[in-house]
């Protein structure tokens, strides 16, 4: 059995059936009473809601679910009364209402095994609300209790349990049908695609049947060609033989006549053969491409498909929490791939409910304000340049940076110097950290601090990224920036010790060609100056790990990549230009392959890696600091540095950074160096160290305070410190003891040995 659709409903019982014809009716029904409480007397609405609730009693008398044709038959009830006017649908009989739609959305869930003993536990319930629907019915005042059926609650982490108050989800988002299909085909994913796409690629698949035909006579006529450059090559030979034999003239021109004759033949074959191959291989090509743009479309599903729940959802918070919000989605048939629908859920959800706790003022609130008493929030989907934009926004009170600075200051994360250096965009980074929250409480909407960590990592799960604009007073804007497909991806092509290498155009600021006369050298690093700003430039070969030399242009093609926050120079042998490649997934046996994110092929055949930008920007950061590129670039001692000890000096002077750096090293030590706290303590993080030497004053981040860090770290606490500083008090020396550092040292220690001594008691011999 096929359904007008295109869909095969063979493998489905009734139940199925009934299941996902209640799925979309229920989708009507909550749409339309939201409707409703915009414009109570909207006529169109009305007998909408009321086919609906007509569609799902009779569906579910023919399945024998005698509790869904109750609360249906109640239900048209109610939307045939206020089609007379003899009842109109406030907010509060609305409440009830859609609690009605979600006890048919739990009935039509209910497995058929369990189906007697969820009537009987729920049967009261249900008979509750039946009574209530009937008051409203009869235009009785009924207080609108709730129903077990609530909003879908804040998605948790797997580790985090829900709190006992929070809101149960009734509704799934996913379609019924999905997973009796998924049953009936052993638990294999199943995707809906429109009849009208499938009715174009089977048309497709049938004109590239039609053309396949055309290879058998060409087979044929190549054989036929092969044919005749046999007879030309016998031919030549008799010529030959003749001439060598002495035979006359006449009888030489007449056999070269021949030949030449034959000649003309094979290139007339040929030429026609030839015209021909072109234009199937044309045609061949269109079809191949066209075939391809409607897979593609067949992975493309409308936004709406993927935000029906949070309109309800925004509604029932909204009055959960006294507040008027008019809810808007624009752009709702923009193509989506099926993929990032299903994985924008759980970030848009956050975004919304942190839009309604956080930013949204009370109607009070905003009327002080001069405002319009009821908010406005706005989710927005849209293509521009090549990526898929998500937007939500507000007109809110805005974010107050002043106070996430006190929160960033209060938890540790920086010090309140350090705080007041930070720009704007670096501060907003913050919100995007696990657990941090501005809320000063935990409730069941949110404070929990894990909603826009969630949102950091979607984006850069599929390749994307996340920003925030704010004003205070008048409201904030989520963008997410994704890409349109996960299937295909815009890329640069570069070439890397003779390899090609696709760098995804996402993550890529931009594409500079500098002269090594342009190239900048600071204690011993590389950098190239672009807009006023320093770019620290490191060689991809040392970043991917490939010890195989290879030539590069006078001029060195460098591929600028990062964030809003850091950005780093990749230094490649070759541009190869851009390309849209088909991503095919690395076998999930490897792993997590570092600094690669998947494979894919050239035009040619040719297997190309995909690389992973966010390793990338990490291996980058790892490499740069402590000078870890030039100890790699040097001797071609890696392997002898594993077997050493490894130590990280921090000193912001370079007199001293160095004379420790070359006093551990001369004894064996393999060293890293750091200009100052924060850069050791990010250093520290990334690498596997034995010891760390610091000095006490130095700029971000003071000796101290590093150590406090380290000392605080689970992974680090045992990791031993030594501080090296020129205050030589007994209270600094305290100071510096009593924050974790298991030695304190002056930097007279240099001339008597006591500083190696220190090291040697510490970590042994190198």
């Amino acid at each position: 059995m096929t359904t007008s659709g295109g869909q095969d409903l063979s493998a489905f019982s009734m139940l199925d059936l009934f299941r996902q014809e209640a799925e979309a009716q229920t989708a009507i029904l909550n749409k339309g009473l939201l409707a409703l409480e915009q414009d109570p007397r909207n006529t169109e609405q009305l007998a909408a809601l009321m086919r609906a609730a007509h569609s799902i009693k009779g569906a579910a008398r023919i399945v024998n679910l005698d509790p869904a044709v109750k609360v249906a038959h109640v239900l048209e009830d109610c939307f045939v009364a206020a089609q007379k006017g003899e009842l109109i649908i406030e907010p509060d009989a609305a409440d009830i209402l859609l609690g009605g739609v979600d006890m048919l959305a739990q009935i039509s869930k209910v497995p058929e095994a369990e189906a007697i003993a969820w009537r009987t536990q729920h049967q009261p319930e249900i008979d509750a609300l039946i009574q209530k629907l009937s008051a409203i019915r009869t235009g009785k005042a009924v207080s609108p209790a709730p129903v077990e059926s609530k909003p879908a609650p804040e998605p948790q982490p797997a580790s985090e349990p829900l709190p006992k108050n929070e809101l149960t989800p009734v509704r799934d988002t996913k379609p019924a049908a999905k997973a009796a299909v998924a049953a009936a085909d052993g638990g294999e994913r199943t995707v809906r695609v429109s009849s009208e796409n499938m009715n174009r690629m089977l048309g497709m698949m049938g004109e590239f049947m039609v053309q396949t035909r055309w290879f058998e006579p060409f087979a044929a006529e190549l054989q036929t060609l092969k044919t005749k450059q046999n007879e030309l090559a016998r031919l030549l030979e008799q010529a030959c033989m003749a001439r060598s034999e002495g035979q006359d003239d006449d009888a030489i021109a007449q056999r070269i006549s021949d030949l030449r004759q034959k000649l003309i033949i094979c290139r007339q074959l040929t030429a026609k053969r030839l015209e021909e191959f072109d234009f199937y291989a044309q045609q061949s090509s269109d079809l191949a491409d066209r075939l391809y743009r409607e897979g593609l479309i067949s992975r493309m599903r409308p936004f709406a498909d993927g935000v029906q729940g949070f309109p309800r959802m925004v509604r029932d918070l909204a009055r959960q929490l006294n507040k008027k919000v008019k809810f808007e989605i624009v752009g709702q048939t923009t193509g989506v791939d099926r993929e990032i629908l299903e994985k924008l859920e759980a970030p848009v959800t956050h975004l919304l409910r942190n839009a309604l706790d956080h930013a949204v003022e009370t109607p009070e609130e905003r009327q002080k304000a001069g405002k319009n008493p009821e908010a406005r929030i706005t989710l927005e989907a849209r293509h521009q340049a090549g990526q898929l934009h998500i937007t939500v926004s507000d007109d809110g009170r805005g974010i107050d940076l002043a106070r996430i600075r006190r929160k960033v200051v209060a938890r540790g994360l920086s010090t309140e110097d350090m705080v007041g250096r930070l720009s704007e965009a670096e501060i907003l980074d913050f919100l995007f950290l696990p657990g941090f929250s501005t809320s000063e409480t935990v409730t069941e909407i949110s404070g929990r601090g894990v909603g826009l960590d969630i949102v950091r990592s979607l984006a850069q799960e599929v390749g994307g990224m996340v920003r925030v604009e704010t004003r205070l007073g008048a409201g904030t804007q989520f963008h997410l920036q994704l890409p349109i497909t996960l299937s295909v991806l815009r890329t640069l092509l570069v070439e890397i010790a003779g390899d090609p290498y696709a760098i995804p155009l996402t993550r890529i600021d931009r594409l500079v060609v500098a002269d090594p006369g342009e190239i900048c050298f600071l204690e011993g690093r590389r950098y190239l100056v672009i807009n006023q700003r320093n770019i620290g430039l490191v060689d991809a070969r040392d970043v991917l790990e490939i010890n195989v030399a290879a030539d590069r242009p006078a001029a060195w093609p460098i591929v600028v990549i990062g964030d809003r926050t850091s950005a780093y120079g990749l230094v490649v042998d070759r541009f190869l230009g851009e390309s849209k490649l088909v991503v095919r997934i690395l076998d999930t046996r490897l792993g997590k392959v570092q600094d690669i994110t998947a494979a894919s092929l050239l035009d040619d055949g040719t297997p190309v890696l995909i690389l992973d930008t966010e390793d990338l920007v990490r291996s980058v950061e790892n490499l740069l600091s402590g000078g870890r590129l030039k100890q790699f670039q040097a001797a071609n001692k890696a392997a002898l540095a594993k077997e050493r000890k490894h130590i990280l000096v921090a000193d912001d002077s370079i007199t001293v950074r160095e004379m420790e750096r070359k006093l551990l090293e001369n004894r064996g030590y393999a060293v890293d160096v750091t200009v100052d706290g924060m850069e050791a303590w990010n250093t520290v993080r990334m690498g596997r160290y034995d010891l760390v030497v610091s000095d006490v004053d130095m700029p971000r981040m003071n000796g101290i305070d590093l150590v406090r860090h380290i000392k605080q770290d689970a992974r680090l606490q045992s990791l031993p410190v030594v501080i090296v500083s020129y205050k030589d008090r007994e209270e600094d020396r305290l100071r510096g003891l009593e924050a974790g550092a298991n030695y304190y040292l002056t930097k007279s220690s240099f001339h008597d040995e006591s500083f190696l001594k220190a090291i040697v008691d510490l970590i042994g011999e190198p």
